[in-house]
């Protein structure tokens, strides 16, 4: 819960504001049935939710593994000569060079 409220950045005069905020548009009277319609909506989203991911992971269960297949190894060859590079050998680094 503690998360949730700092995603939001919300603190506890803000929260205390939105509740008050809340009573006197739907009134003392609606608010339980609009508590009991939220519970019900969330209890039924988790239900969706968890019925969802098990069957992701029954499917995943039913997969075959797939295995690993090795190429064979290349015979191809280039048919352009390589072309001979010079190598320049590295430059010392010397205290008097600048």
């Amino acid at each position: 819960m503690r998360m949730m409220l700092g995603l939001f950045n919300v603190g506890g005069g803000e929260i205390i504001l939105i509740l008050a905020v809340v009573l006197i548009l739907f009134g003392a009277k609606k608010l339980p049935e609009l508590a009991k319609g939220l519970g019900q909506g969330i209890r039924e989203f988790k239900k969706a939710t968890d019925n969802a991911s098990e069957g992701l992971r029954e499917a995943i269960a039913e997969s075959p593994p797939i295995r690993p297949t090795r190429l064979p190894p290349s015979t191809t060859t280039s048919s352009a000569p390589e072309s001979p590079v010079s190598r320049v050998p590295p430059r010392s680094s010397q205290v008097g060079d600048a």
